[in-house]
């Protein structure tokens, strides 16, 4: 005989597994981090049902949106074992805005999702943390987001997030200006690791190692494991919206995340271009080294997988190259050229041997 409804016990959404009160306590815990992201063009503060933001005080006069969406891939998964949240909340913000600004944008404001099975106030509070000093970095506002209580659905200790950017640039900035040419030049800065890409392949080649994400790095011993895998992305947006006007030479950026120098760059070129990448001009970091020495990994697919000590990529015109370089300063490389694609591939490398060995 089934149970009556005077037989049944009380069941609150506390316990099917949902605190409202712990969201309540977060959202209270996060606002002064959130608020020390505050810029020009904000209204209000966050909290409520979405955020509000002003072009108006931005100095905007014929502005074009510009929106961008991420995660940080399986890295997530090295911050939840090793219990490093200080940085990954920084690679969220980069891999979003840095797509931003290769576009010409000013990052504005920032928006995150974080879901997980039961809410960690402490945890929580580190993550978003992060992530407001991302926004910081980048210029932007964090002016919202949500945070997902879903028991079931994720493993004890488990989380996963998201970002979301918002950003503008006059219509007459817009890059990649229509004027890429053969003979151009490819100028590079460095990156800061890994950033947030191939933590799949990291993550297996890790475990075939033997190694433990507390032992010593091998390719850092000052470091462990772990936490120099867990190198935050860099952020090059204040470097960048600066150089842009500053020089006025600026035809193309390229930001090297998945899929490496070889799936990227032809993203911001004509069909009928090709990238010229001089081997021999930029070394192979050592964690890069390490992972393709591990993992037997030959040079063209190194290539296509990471970013190979290269975070960002800068197409100006041979002319202006030298100047540009000059105001980047010293860690700005020339790395090769722009050609004209015929029936090869859109990037092509040259050079005797990988990374200008000998």
């Amino acid at each position: 005989m089934p149970a009556t409804s005077k037989d049944k016990t009380r069941v609150t959404y506390r316990d099917a597994g949902v605190d409202i009160n712990a969201g309540n306590a977060l959202v209270k815990a996060i606002a002064p981090l959130a608020a020390r992201t505050d810029r020009k063009g904000v209204l209000g503060s966050i909290g409520g049902f979405g955020g509000l933001f002003d072009l108006k005080p931005c100095g905007f006069k014929d502005p074009v949106l510009v929106a961008a969406t991420d995660g940080v891939g399986t890295k997530l998964k090295l911050a939840i074992e090793t219990g490093i949240y200080s940085g990954i909340g920084i690679d969220l913000v980069a891999m979003n805005v840095n797509d931003l600004v290769v576009q010409g944008a000013e990052p504005l404001f920032f928006l995150d999702y974080f879901a997980t099975g039961k809410l960690d106030l402490s945890v929580a509070e580190a993550v978003i943390g992060s992530i407001a000093k991302g926004c910081k970095e980048a210029g932007c506002a964090l002016i919202g987001g949500e945070t997902a209580e879903m028991p079931g659905l994720y493993a004890a200790g488990d989380y996963d997030f998201a970002g979301f950017a918002v950003g503008a640039v006059e219509r007459s900035g817009v890059l990649p200006r229509d004027d890429v040419e053969t003979g151009d030049v490819i100028l590079a800065l460095p990156s800061s690791g890994l950033h947030s890409n191939g933590f799949s392949l990291v993550r297996r080649i890790v475990k075939e190692s033997g190694l433990g994400l507390g032992d010593a790095a091998p390719f850092a011993p000052d470091m462990k494991l772990g936490e120099a895998l867990l190198t935050p992305t860099r952020i090059y947006v204040r470097q960048i919206l600066d150089a842009i006007p500053a020089t006025g030479a600026i035809k193309a950026l390229a930001h090297i995340t998945g899929g490496g120098l070889t799936e990227n760059i032809p993203r911001v070129l004509p069909s009928e271009l090709a990238a010229e990448i001089d081997l021999g001009t930029f070394a192979l970091p050592p964690v890069f080294e390490w992972l393709m020495a591990e993992a037997r990994l030959d040079r063209d697919e190194m290539l296509k997988t990471f970013n190979c000590g290269v975070g960002m990529v800068l197409i100006v015109s041979r002319d202006d190259a030298e100047r540009v370089r000059q105001h980047l300063g010293e860690e700005a490389k020339v790395i090769g050229a722009i050609v004209k694609r015929g029936s090869g591939d859109s990037v092509r490398y040259k050079g005797a041997r990988a990374w200008g060995a000998p």
